[in-house]
């Protein structure tokens, strides 16, 4: 038996200032939504749908989901200047991290809290003054083991084409 994530849902508090963020500073794009009970917004992404739902209650903490991007410092910029990098409950402040296998984690709030993940493959291909942000998963907790060899799927998108 095989299983593809096809959506993954979550809480807005106001609909459209969610839905003007995931499609102006991750690119995603409305779709056709049914009509629900409360106000739903479904979102195309390269390779599954986010559904936004709205509702009176608090965003849950450091449950997230990640997307990979294309225009990986377009986000960035545009986050970093916009302050939606991720405010963490411990006092940390990095939100940009690089892991063993070369590739980079960025962690937004969007508007109503929600942790998104921003991934992008390799931290190699960032401007100078993206990578002097990026905080080593190593200085922040020792990769040992199989840890050493963690990677994640960062599968090229539609656009990409190989060297």
């Amino acid at each position: 038996m095989n299983a593809a994530l096809n959506h993954v849902s979550v809480l807005a508090l106001d609909i459209d200032e969610s839905a003007a963020f995931y499609t102006d500073v991750l690119g995603m794009e409305r779709v056709p939504t049914p009509n629900f009970e409360v106000p739903v917004q479904w979102l195309q992404t390269e390779s599954g749908q986010l559904h936004l739902f709205e509702r009176d209650m608090e965003p849950v903490g450091s449950y997230h989901f990640g997307v990979t991007v294309d225009d990986f410092e377009e986000v960035y910029r545009r986050a970093k200047a916009e302050g939606f990098l991720a405010n963490w409950d411990d006092g940390t402040d990095a939100s940009l991290y690089g892991l063993p296998d070369g590739a980079v984690q960025l962690y937004l709030n969007d508007p109503t809290g929600n942790l998104v993940e921003v991934d992008y493959p390799n931290v190699d291909d960032l401007a100078d003054d993206i990578v002097e942000d990026v905080l080593d998963r190593e200085e922040v907790q020792p990769q040992t083991g199989e840890a050493k060899n963690a990677a994640l799927d960062l599968a090229p998108m539609a656009g990409d084409t190989a060297e």
